[in-house]
């Protein structure tokens, strides 16, 4: 797969649109409290800016249901960009209006324009071909630099790269390197590849689990996805978290591991408590002895330990999912304890899901991996191996 890159295409002294993924987290007066997207979409920028472009800049924040309403308005947005970038921006009134449109016809080389929340229209999640076409219509040059967001199919990620063609759109650079990183690390690891795969559900990771079964020689799962693995084997986990529904799809993947040769690790202890709370009475407990009525909320000492020992001749790691209810501290350890493991590893550590970079950040590890991702439910569908919308318009033929 070799995908259109913005270094190799012309762009200097065009008009450019480009897609960012910068649904960043705010606080309760609206201060954001992560900036690490919009961070990641500077060298972009900062590259338009060096070829004397005009920047048209798009983005989501949040899920508004009707039109625009001012808690999603991405002037929070506008100023950390003002900060970050030292020069002005101009926060179009919404999304497309006659003066959005007007004022991307005057931008001038140089400046830099940014759309309202592109979910205040209803036709960027419907993929509307009338939206698409009236934003390819305000640029010169498409780039999508939007990775969180390119497993969807909507207007200002998939359907605005159908108005542009080979020579006037590509990728940008966060967007190439995860895909890149992505790509080569499924197809071409260097071995042993481990996998880590945590969170609450394995409706959401089943895929996942049945593609990297098959190009992994470790995989470790953790959280509250592991229960229904145990419970398959016969556990009594209490009130655990058990789709019972997907016990069948559990003993399919224990069984294919087993006829691959892939070691499969599974918790042997837990952090039980009997109610799901901060405050919560918890204590550790072998998974043979969850008593009635209690709950595993997050990987035991003595699986950390195992998992940890799993890690040490990893060549290629990657991670998707915490270990536990990492949001709170008395169910945290589990999570930091396989966090420093991974970044202590000497292996290429690729960590993937929102949750999971929140995570490494808290640990304080963000800077031992070798790469974090930017994208959650993306990441997954190309670990699924998929080609995710947003990036199949981007695909030039080899």
């Amino acid at each position: 797969m070799k995908l259109q890159e913005i270094k190799n295409i012309d762009i200097s002294g065009k008009k450019v649109f480009i897609r960012c993924d910068f649904n960043v987290p705010v606080d309760e007066y609206q201060n954001i409290t992560d900036d690490r997207r919009i961070k990641s979409a500077l060298n972009t920028i900062r590259y338009c800016i060096d070829n004397d472009c005009a920047i048209i800049i798009a983005s989501h924040f949040g899920r508004p249901k009707n039109g625009y309403e001012e808690k999603y308005s991405l002037k929070p947005v506008a100023k950390r960009l003002h900060t970050l970038l030292k020069t002005d921006i101009k926060l179009a009134p919404n999304v497309i209006c006659d003066e959005t449109i007007q004022m991307a016809k005057e931008l001038a080389c140089g400046e830099i324009m940014l759309l309202e929340n592109m979910r205040f229209e209803p036709g960027e999640t419907k993929n509307d071909p009338e939206l698409s076409q009236t934003l390819a219509s305000l640029a010169d040059i498409y780039i999508n630099d939007a990775f969180g967001v390119s497993h969807r199919a909507h207007a200002s990620v998939e359907g605005v790269a159908q108005h542009f063609d080979a020579e006037h759109k590509a990728a940008g650079f966060l967007l190439a390197s995860e895909i890149k990183f992505f790509y080569h690390i499924i197809e071409n690891p260097k071995r042993p590849f481990v996998s880590i795969v945590g969170g609450s559900k394995v409706s959401g990771k089943l895929e996942a689990l049945h593609n990297l079964i098959t190009k992994v020689d470790k995989i470790i799962i953790g959280g509250g996805m592991a229960f229904t693995f145990l419970k398959a084997m016969g556990y009594d986990v209490g009130k655990s978290l058990v789709e019972d529904e997907l016990i069948p799809d559990a003993l399919n993947i224990m069984e294919k591991a087993k006829s691959l040769g892939v070691k499969l690790y599974l918790p042997v202890d837990v952090i039980a408590a009997e109610t799901f709370d901060a405050e919560a009475f918890a204590k550790p407990t072998t998974v043979q002895e969850i008593p009635k009525g209690w709950m595993g909320l997050d990987i035991g000492p003595a699986s950390a330990t195992l998992f940890a020992q799993a890690l040490e001749d990893a060549h290629t790691i990657l991670w998707n999912g915490p270990m536990g209810v990492y949001e709170m501290d008395k169910f945290a350890k589990g999570s930091f304890k396989i966090s420093h493991a991974v970044a202590n590893s000497y292996a290429t550590t690729v960590v993937g899901g929102g949750d999971t970079a929140d995570l490494v950040r808290r640990t304080g590890d963000e800077e031992e991996m070798t790469f974090i991702s930017t994208g959650g439910g993306a990441s997954l569908e190309l670990i699924e191996g998929k080609i995710l919308p947003g990036v199949k318009a981007l695909i030039i033929e080899e």
